[in-house]
């Protein structure tokens, strides 16, 4: 991993230096910003594998930094570390592009093999030069495009996983708990609705205004995406 560079934006600087020196010692490069402002200014001037940010971050909140580097590279995994555990708070964060959440306390190994799960995705879909497909709905794994009858869906990170997921499982139910486990990368919280919001964002998306939907509710077992072609 000693290729892997990771960004760190947190102001308490007791968690940041904690969370760098575990991350060192795991082989991992990291560069730290105590702010927003500071955070967006490296992820600008260095190329970065994956970036933790906090929420509340002077300069730039982790909102809108998650957004900014979204913005310059729609690909790079990000983690949103924070205190802040309601249910409205990550869906802001996913919302935001972010691709999975922790919350503190932490224990620090589960959020290694969370940043490891999420750099094993990250390469399992770069430079594939694979398009999936159900139906007239075309997703582009490597230029991130997806289509449905030529016209183009502009999905945010979190949804394009979570759509890649259901194409990859074409006429497989999944359970919330596959869902959580397989996209979010989170052991399944029944009290949560976060996938529930999800998948009802994903079928505005690529179902609204179209004749046939591809994805569906199977009551008491979770979501479909089905494929008749």
């Amino acid at each position: 991993m000693q290729d892997i560079q990771i960004l760190i934006a947190e102001d308490e600087r007791s968690i940041a230096d904690s969370l760098s020196q575990g991350l060192r010692e795991n082989s991992f490069q990291v560069q730290v910003a105590y702010d927003g402002s500071m955070a967006l200014k490296l992820f600008q001037s260095r190329s970065f594998q994956l970036a933790i940010l906090d929420i509340n971050l002077p300069g730039m909140n982790g909102y809108e930094l998650c957004k900014a580097i979204r913005a310059i590279d729609p690909s790079v995994p990000v983690l949103m570390l924070t205190a802040m555990n309601s249910v409205e708070n990550k869906i802001e964060g996913f919302e935001a592009g972010a691709d999975d959440y922790v919350v503190k306390p932490f224990d620090f190994r589960e959020l290694l093999v969370r940043v490891r799960a999420m750099l094993k995705r990250l390469h399992s879909t770069v430079a594939t030069g694979v398009s999936l497909k159900a139906g007239e709905l075309i997703m582009n794994l490597d230029s991130k495009e997806v289509t449905r009858n030529g016209k183009t869906i502009q999905l945010t990170a979190k949804e394009f996983q979570l759509l890649e997921y259901f194409l990859r499982n074409k006429n497989r139910v999944l359970s919330r708990a596959d869902i959580a486990l397989n996209v979010w990368d989170i052991n399944f919280d029944s009290g949560t609705n976060v996938i529930d919001v999800y998948v009802n964002y994903l079928r505005k998306k690529i179902d609204k205004g179209f004749e046939s939907p591809l994805i569906h509710t199977q009551v008491g077992m979770g979501y479909v995406l089905k494929d008749k072609s």
